[in-house]
Formats: structure tokens, sequence, C-alpha cells
């Protein structure tokens, strides 16, 4: 018989590395799966000065390192592999990590969303150096100055009124003559002054060596090209989150996020925190926040169970009783 941890998590980032710490000083011992892209969406960005803690800011590739070292620290044992298939049917669980079978009396998915992109070369080449997907990220670097907003729906249009408190100018690029945003969301934006809306239009160039300095865009009914001047461009056209690895094992929405109530799936004892579960906020601080939440989750139902398994709860929304902070 394999050994059987008492925590596997699945992926890094804010959330993994979180988790990982919270699981390892509750001597838990964790098994930290944390793939080939470990430290998530924070690997692509530059400056950080968003997460408490860092008067001057910090770049995300640093910021994991730290996390990554502070979990490592308290004895977590990471492995940067890919998690191949799962198998949440029976108890212990089962995870394998490069067709190696591990086994877990609990698991969490830290996995995260993997935000689309243009799949352009230069908006590949210019990410972080004003191309991003996250405005509540990475608009302040560029107050004062014209922005661009690629995409049409509520997340689209979100992006844009946050901009527009801060930007010279906000335009929206929108393929469509119509957006698919929500009505109130749609009558925000146009009653909006600092927003314009370049309908009919796909984005065919990020213009700029160094440094975003227009979008070049393309008309989808008469073909004409034009260069809308901006200092940073957001891609705004959604997120799929990383979980084609957990269909058929736990419950998901219609658009893939892993359900929850808290941190607990549909599956007692599989926990989930981060984007993976996140639809709303995404961002560094609640992804670490969800991740704490999940690591206590999980050791007070490996508690209840190795004490007096009558008492684990039959349901994901069973209420469980406070601790102390630690």
């Amino acid at each position: 018989m394999k050994d059987v941890h008492d925590i596997i998590i699945i992926g890094g980032g804010p959330a993994g590395y979180t988790a990982a710490i919270y699981a390892a000083r509750a001597n838990l011992s964790p098994y930290v799966a944390e793939g080939f892209g470990a430290g998530g969406q924070l690997m692509l960005t530059t400056d950080v000065e968003n997460f408490p803690g860092f008067t001057d800011g910090i770049q995300g590739p640093e910021l994991m390192q730290h996390m990554r070292g502070q979990a490592e620290r308290f004895g977590a044992v990471l492995e940067s592999a890919d998690v191949s298939r799962v198998d949440f049917s029976s108890r212990p669980f089962s995870v394998w990590v490069d067709e190696e079978q591990h086994l877990a009396n609990s698991v969490i998915i830290s996995t995260g969303a993997s935000a689309r992109w243009l799949d352009l070369p230069s908006e590949t080449r210019l990410r972080g150096f004003g191309v991003s997907t996250c405005a509540t990220c990475d608009g302040f670097f560029f107050r004062d100055k014209p922005m661009v907003v690629v995409g049409g729906g509520d997340s689209a249009m979100e992006e844009a009124l946050f901009l527009a408190r801060m930007a010279s100018s906000v335009t929206i690029v929108h393929r469509r003559e119509e957006f698919r945003a929500s009505s109130i969301m749609v009558a925000r934006v146009l009653e909006n002054e600092k927003i314009k809306v370049r309908w009919n239009a796909v984005v065919e160039e990020v213009v700029g060596d160094e440094k975003v300095e227009a979008v070049r865009v393309r008309d989808t009914v008469t073909g004409e090209l034009e260069d809308i001047p901006a200092a940073a461009m957001f891609v705004a056209i959604g997120h799929d989150p990383n979980t084609s690895l957990f269909a058929g094992q736990i419950d998901l929405d219609e658009s893939g996020y892993v359900l929850t109530d808290g941190t607990r799936t549909s599956v007692e004892g599989v926990f989930a925190c981060g984007d993976v579960q996140d639809t709303i906020y995404k961002q560094a601080i609640t992804a670490a926040g969800s991740g704490c939440m999940a690591a206590m989750d999980a050791e007070r139902w490996l508690e209840a169970g190795i004490s007096s398994p009558e008492k684990v709860s039959a349901t994901p929304s069973a209420a469980v009783a406070p601790s102390t902070e630690r």
C-alpha cells in the first residue's frame, strides 16, 4: 500500500502556496503538485503594487518565489510537475503526477484560470509593458494616459469604467455593432464621457517597440485600418478555468468553474480555492485568502474524520466551527 498524504494540493500560485503554508504549519505535510506553470498569472506580471506588505511594490515572479519558499520552509513538499488525472470516487483519493499515483485523504484544488488573449505576436511581446488582462492590477501605471479595452461583455464594461477614473480617455474595441454585456453595464459605459466605442473592429496589431504606443484595428465592415493612440491595452474577453482535469469528478458550473460552498466542493474531502472557483474578484490577495480558508477547512475536516468518522458531513454545505487564528 502506498503512503497516503494528509493533503495533496494541485496547483501553485497565491492560492496553492498559501494553502501549503497553512497546511504545513498545521503539521499536515502537504504535497504540492504545482505544475510546470507554477506561480499562475503573476508569473506574467511585472509590478505588483496592490498586494499588502510591499510598500514599493514587488515583481510578480518575485512574490511567487517568496510564497513558494515560505511553504517549503514550513515543510511542504513541492514538485514542478503536472497532474495528469485524478480519481475522487473513493478515499483515499488518487492523484497521478507525471503518471505516478499519489494517494491522499484530502485534496485542495488551486489550478487557477487562464486569461484569454488575442494571440497576436505583438500582444505577446508587449505583455507587462502596456498589455494586460487586469485593469485593477495595472491601470494605475498609465494614469492620465489614453487606454484601450478589448471586449464586449460585462468584464470589458467593468474594466472600462474602472479605467475611466484614471485614464485621459478609454476606447472600447468591439468586433460587433452591439455589446453582449448586461443593459445596466452598457448604459453606464455609454453615459461616461471619458469612454468611446470603436464598433465593428478587431485588433490587428499592438504598435510599439518597447511599450504600447497605439492599437491598430481593422474595421470588419470596410476593412480599413486605424491606429488608436494608447499607452495600454487591456484584453477583457474572458477567462478559462483550468478544470478539464476535474470534469466528471466534481461539480462545475456551465463555464467550467468549480462550484463551492466556501471552499468545499461537491465531494467531501475535496476543496478548491483561488481563481479556479472565483468568478468575481480574481485578485492575488483574494486567491491567497481563499487558500488559507481551504487549508483550514481541510484541517478541520481531517480532524473530524480521524477523531470520530460519524461526524464527517455528508454534504459540502455543512457548517464548520470557528477556530482561533494561527
